[in-house]
């Protein structure tokens, strides 16, 4: 039996920190802060506690910040050799097999700390027992070393400061006797999901499922299974763009509906996360009703969306636009790189490959009470805060081109910088324009991510440069004002250095605000964990985007480790935020039920 919250509530201060001993290393001070804070009721939960600790750590001066980090020892380091570690540092260091270090890998681990202590003046921390908590390899761990020794210093110290929370987070679970088993669960059918990968990327250890492509339908076919044996989904079918739709019935058949999901397809080389986590999360609220044998009253429809991410067919948001009668006839007929249509792939995937059947999956709105979805937030915002959760308050709009400014290609040493017609450096002019409008723009973004000097060489004055121009912002008005404020910077660059430019739009997608009922339920499915609450927008587009044409709709946002960085390897969630994720989803079932009542 572990402690209890009960037991630690009840203690005075001394007690309190005695009975946290050792859950941040030799630093007795953080859990003494911690009581100092208590709720006048006491920490109604483990994630509150969590909290507490971690805003404590994050208020501390840079000082005592860098006085808890070096009160960790290095890893496989000289403590490991004389065996003075703590005891809680020495079983996570032989968990992840620190101790068996051949010579090769101890001598390399060894070199790093030395490379690491002199370029940063602290020693390296990482949370070795990994976001499973069952201890990372000792490869994974060489090779985080190595790529955050390239850091710069104040975003490693916050880095350091993030691990160290999930180490406490950890042993906290230990000593409270806690095992996040749904966490688990949806960390464990993500990794599933992961083995199924496309040639040429599966042989390199890379993650990538394009639409209906054979790993594509592999993971169609396991989500199928899993809904249908594992969860207890009454219907469960693979419609007619390749969704995989899971139904769980309510109290009686004419019961509404709660529509969910998210995208199963992904990015080339991308993340386990982005998508998934939206199928994921719901599928195992469904179990456990299932388990429990509850019925609600209104029924669950569970999406996996076949494809988001427009990476073999220039067609975004088809899963989720064919719900809303969004689907174009015209991307039937579209092609891949290997010349291979839409209508045959879907054909050869089994499907009808026919407009009839893909209108028919059409939602009536009225059957529906919205749409929520959880997705990781792909963005730095909750992790530097601390919070596993987030409360989505809009969709940003977008508005993108494609262009080309034209000048005169001519003789870099000959011609004098008065007479330049530069094509290239009026788009780095535009560049600093963007980066600056945008930034005046609550919430707005703004990003020249493509840039091209056709035929470019190192003694010619650029004659040409092509380039992308992405803007976004919360609201339509605030992007549009972004966009006409840039474009009317881009004219009056080309007009004052003697050039023109070809600019054509190739997106425009209008914002979606949360509804703000959904998102009020969202906010209080996160409080009632004991977790602050935090809003925040997307900047990144969701299948969300496309139900908000419909339904009323509002989005969760779980964190994603290693800066939040997402659409990439590196992307990570840990087993404790995804039971908390599953665990505001129940919250908002529960809360919703009580509505009917």
């Amino acid at each position: 039996m572990g402690m209890t919250l009960d037991q630690l509530n009840a203690a005075d201060t001394a007690g309190f920190v005695a009975l946290l001993d050792g859950i941040y290393e030799h630093s007795p001070w953080i859990a003494e802060r911690a009581a100092a804070q208590r709720p006048p009721t006491g920490f109604a939960s483990l994630a509150q506690l969590k909290a507490a600790l971690a805003g404590v750590v994050r208020g501390a001066t840079r000082a005592e910040q860098l006085g808890l980090i070096r009160a960790h020892p290095e890893l496989a380091g000289k403590a490991m050799v004389s065996r003075t570690l703590t005891a809680e540092s020495s079983h996570e260091q032989s968990k992840a097999g620190l101790t068996d270090c051949s010579p090769e890998e101890f001598e390399r681990l060894q070199q790093l700390n030395r490379d690491y202590n002199k370029r940063f003046g602290w020693p390296f921390i990482l949370a070795v027992r990994g976001p499973r908590g069952l201890g990372l390899s000792r490869e994974h761990i060489i090779a985080t070393f190595a790529r955050r020794l390239e850091s710069q210093p104040d975003e490693e110290l916050a880095e350091c400061l993030r691990n160290i929370h999930r180490i406490a987070e950890i042993r906290l679970n230990d000593k409270f006797g806690v095992t996040p088993h749904l966490g688990n669960q949806v960390w464990d059918w993500a990794e599933q999901l992961a083995v199924h990968s496309e040639p040429g990327y599966q042989e390199q250890g890379q993650l990538t499922v394009t639409y209906l492509s054979a790993a594509h339908q592999a993971v169609a076919a396991q989500l199928r299974d899993w809904m249908r044996q594992d969860c207890g989904f009454d219907e469960v079918q693979i419609d007619a763009v390749g969704n995989v739709v899971g139904l769980y019935h309510g109290n009686d058949a004419a019961a509404p509906r709660l529509l969910t999901g998210s995208h199963y397809d992904t990015v080339r080389n991308a993340g386990k996360y982005d998508g998934r986590l939206g199928i994921l999360v719901p599928m195992a609220c469904v179990r456990e009703l299932h388990r429990a044998g509850r019925r609600l009253p209104f029924a669950i429809e569970v999406i996996g969306f076949a494809e988001e991410e427009g990476q073999r067919y220039a067609a975004t948001f088809l899963g989720s636009g064919a719900l809303v009668g969004q689907f174009d006839p015209a991307w039937l007929a579209q092609r891949d790189e290997q010349g291979i249509a839409m209508r045959e792939a879907m054909l050869a995937a089994g499907l009808p490959g026919d407009m009839a059947a893909i209108a028919a999956l059409r939602r009536d709105p009225a059957r529906y009470l919205g749409f929520v979805e959880v997705h990781i937030e792909q963005g730095p915002v909750l992790n530097a805060l601390d919070l596993p959760l987030g409360v989505v308050s809009s969709i940003n709009g977008s508005k993108r081109y494609t262009g080309e400014v034209i000048g005169q290609a001519s003789h870099a040493g000959t011609t004098p910088m008065g007479r330049r017609r530069d094509a290239a450096v009026a788009v780095a002019e535009l560049m600093l324009y963007v980066e600056q409008r945008a930034a005046a723009v609550p919430d707005g973004v703004g990003t020249i991510g493509l840039l091209e000097v056709p035929g470019g060489s190192i003694n010619v004055v650029p004659g040409r440069c092509r380039f992308s121009l992405d803007l976004r912002a919360t609201t339509d008005a605030a992007r549009d004002a972004l966009t006409d404020d840039v474009l009317a910077k881009l004219d009056d660059i080309c007009a004052r250095r003697g050039l023109h430019v070809q600019l054509t739009p190739t997106l425009a997608a209008p914002a979606a605000p949360s509804d703000p009922r959904w998102q009020a339920r969202w906010e209080a499915a996160v409080l009632s964990l004991g977790l602050p609450l935090h809003r925040l927008p997307s900047g990144a587009g969701h299948d969300a985007m496309k139900l908000h044409e419909a339904l009323p709709q509002a989005m969760l946002f779980l964190r994603g480790g290693n800066g939040g960085i997402s659409h990439n390897p590196l992307e990570s969630i840990s087993n404790d935020d995804s039971e908390l994720c599953v665990q505001a989803f129940q919250a908002l079932l529960e809360q919703l039920a009580k509505d009917f009542r």
